[in-house]
């Protein structure tokens, strides 16, 4: 069973930056494609990038594009989401998941829960003064 765990929450100013690392410590993340999702209280969860098993190959939802950029080390079996100018808008637990299918040519950020069928136990992002 996969297991990811995320982690790099935690509270900041608006304006400032934070980044989210997804792990995992018992299998590679290398083939899979990964996402990163979030989910403020009373709302949804969204789709916030994802990227490709390459790396080469990333995606963001339209409220974060020019914000936070995805990455992945293959080295450091761990993907990034490095968020910057944060607003409070973006106060929710995030979520990375991962596409168990191996080598898919593109990702997704829809929540595709049969796509990405495995879950971390989420970080908290809040963004305050």
């Amino acid at each position: 069973q996969l297991q990811l765990v995320e982690s790099g929450g935690g509270l900041v100013q608006p304006g400032g930056s934070l980044r989210l690392s997804c792990a995992t410590s018992r299998f590679t993340l290398n083939g899979f494609t990964i996402g990163w999702f979030r989910q403020a209280p009373g709302k949804e969860r969204e789709g916030v990038s994802c990227i490709s098993y390459t790396g080469r190959g990333t995606k963001s939802a339209d409220s974060v594009k020019g914000r936070f950029t995805i990455s992945r080390d293959s080295v450091e079996n761990t993907v990034y989401l490095q968020m910057n100018s944060l607003t409070p808008e973006d106060t929710a637990v995030y979520y990375c998941a991962a596409d168990p299918t191996p080598f898919r040519a593109a990702c997704t950020v829809a929540v595709d829960k049969e796509r990405y069928r495995y879950w971390g136990q989420g970080t908290q992002v809040t963004v305050s003064s």
